[in-house]
């Protein structure tokens, strides 16, 4: 297991020098620049930015003294907040971003498992048809369009839930939260319904069932283990997945996370936090896929096995 964590670790690497090229280079390439403005400004008044922030360098320059920078834990300055660094704002934005994806992660795994199982239990029934009718509306329909209707239907219609902030008042985690975990949900349904349908299949289970065991014993202790593989090794791209794209709930709801400042980077040009955040977010994804790796293989005992033996 040791051998096979430090591998991908050291795949990550190679990952992470492209992830930082290649967004590097897109930045670099749109039009305009960090301080474009509508005033005009002197030209003298940019030339000394650019100087101060070593634009003026060659394009190869920049980007060696940025992974340089970058190594040693250094994400350099916001060019729209110049008295804050990236590490900084990061840091201000990520409680929010974090405790979002947790809600909307346990929405998911809740509301998903408990309708595959129903699902997987009786199949071609009433009591599957309807759960995955909702999971294929779940992942047909977008937060964009998702959280304007929640947001008329149960915060103005029926005045249920605050339709914007966090932590401001009872219960404006909500709305936010469905939003952002309805499609994950709708996946993990239907990654559940699946390992169900497969594990119910099994001898074992057959002879759980002729020595007389109760069904719900059945599914909670011998068919949940195996059925839950999938959601597990879906579970690590999904929290990255959530925290990555909950910038749209975040801009719906009003939301102060790290999609605030990465929206308004994206808007206003700000190279280092546009390239700050990506890389970020790129090594969280890494992280909760190796996680996801390691829950896998400790209830999987032959996954194990085999990932020992990883070169």
């Amino acid at each position: 297991m040791l051998r096979f964590i430090v591998f991908r670790l050291l795949a990550a690497i190679p990952v992470l020098f492209f992830v930082i090229l290649i967004t590097f280079t897109l930045v670099r390439m749109a039009p305009g620049g960090p301080f474009d403005i509508d005033r005009a400004v002197p030209q003298q008044v940019l030339d000394n930015l650019n100087k101060r922030y070593h634009l003026d360098d060659p394009i190869h320059v920049q980007f060696g003294d940025y992974v340089f920078n970058l190594l040693k834990g250094d994400f350099g300055p916001s060019f729209k907040y110049p008295s804050r660094t990236v590490t900084e704002l990061i840091g201000i934005g990520l409680p929010a971003t974090i405790e979002l994806g947790f809600y909307a992660l346990l929405v998911a795994m809740v509301i998903g498992i408990l309708a595959g199982i129903l699902a997987g239990i009786r199949p071609n029934t009433w009591q599957d048809y309807v759960p995955m009718s909702f999971a294929m509306i779940g992942i047909c329909l977008p937060s964009f369009v998702l959280g304007p209707l929640l947001i008329l239907g149960f915060g103005i219609g029926l005045d249920w839930f605050p339709v914007s902030g966090w932590g401001v008042s009872p219960g404006d985690k909500v709305l936010p939260s469905l939003t952002l975990g309805a499609a994950y949900a709708a996946y993990v349904a239907r990654l559940t319904r699946g390992g169900m349908l497969d594990v119910m299949s099994q001898d074992y289970i057959r002879t759980a069932r002729a020595k007389g065991l109760p069904e719900w014993r059945i599914v909670t202790k011998h068919a949940l283990r195996g059925a839950l593989n999938p959601v597990i090794a879906f579970a690590g791209p999904a929290a990255a997945g959530l925290l990555s794209g909950s910038f749209v709930v975040e801009t719906i709801y009003q939301i102060p996370g790290l999609g605030r400042f990465y929206l308004q980077a994206a808007f206003n040009r700000d190279y280092t936090m546009i390239l700050g955040t990506t890389i970020f977010l790129s090594v969280l994804i890494i992280v909760f896929n190796l996680l996801a790796d390691v829950i896998q293989a400790a209830l999987n005992p032959k996954l194990k096995h085999g990932l020992g033996g990883a070169r």
